[in-house]
């Protein structure tokens, strides 16, 4: 009951505030280049160690997440270049957080933790690609648990609690099964959608012999 009131109240302040921006005539992609600027700070609090104030700041990132679509479609601006600015970004945000990690596990001389970012990052850059490329081939393929709201959840809690290091763990393995899964379920399908080609002729069919008075061009004997 409790859960169901504040998200209730989350909704009615976030869509007052959709409703607000909608009327100011703020543009969907400003709103999601203001979210990424955020979240440049947030990676920068990384480097610095400072991990609770990284993850109060990722948080408010998130609303930009979330009003930029809303927005769009309260203002029926949506458009396919939004939609691919909104995703380049992402990809950006995603990295940053984890070049921020990178530095201050660097700067700390903590070798153990700088691969295990490294790998984290790999793995949140091969979940998307993975699904872009396999989506080229097949109809659908969001396989896999760990995606990128997923990976915020977890940098959040792990920044709040202090406990950054057994959540990197967690996302340096869930996020490359959730590539390995995506790379088996992208073989399986495309085995059932792509049958054998058959050739365009049988092989007993000849190509009909050039009349007499078609000679060969000279130069091609």
């Amino acid at each position: 009951m409790l859960s169901q009131t504040i998200g209730r109240i989350c909704r009615a302040i976030l869509n007052l505030m959709v409703r607000g921006l909608a009327l100011l005539g703020v543009s969907p992609n400003v709103l999601t280049f203001v979210g990424f600027l955020i979240t440049l700070l947030a990676a920068w609090f990384l480097a610095q160690g400072r991990f609770f104030d990284a993850g109060i700041v990722i948080i408010f990132s998130g609303i930009f997440d979330m009003l930029d679509g809303r927005v769009a479609r309260v203002t029926q601006t949506e458009t396919p270049f939004g939609a691919f600015f909104d995703s380049v970004l992402d990809r950006y945000s995603d990295m940053a957080l984890f070049l921020g990690l990178l530095i201050h596990y660097a700067r700390a001389e903590q070798m153990t933790y700088l691969v295990l970012s490294g790998i984290v990052m790999m793995g949140a850059v091969m979940t998307s690609y993975t699904r872009a490329r396999a989506e080229s081939l097949i109809k659908l393929c969001k396989v896999g648990f760990m995606e990128r709201p997923e990976r915020l959840v977890l940098i959040i809690i792990g920044a709040l609690s202090g406990k950054m290091a057994p959540v990197l763990w967690v996302m340096a393995v869930m996020s490359n099964l959730t590539v390995i899964h995506r790379i088996v379920h992208t073989w399986k399908q495309a085995s059932r959608e792509s049958p054998a080609r058959q050739p365009a002729s049988s092989p007993s069919s000849d190509p009909a012999p050039p009349k007499p008075h078609e000679s060969a061009p000279q130069g091609l004997h």
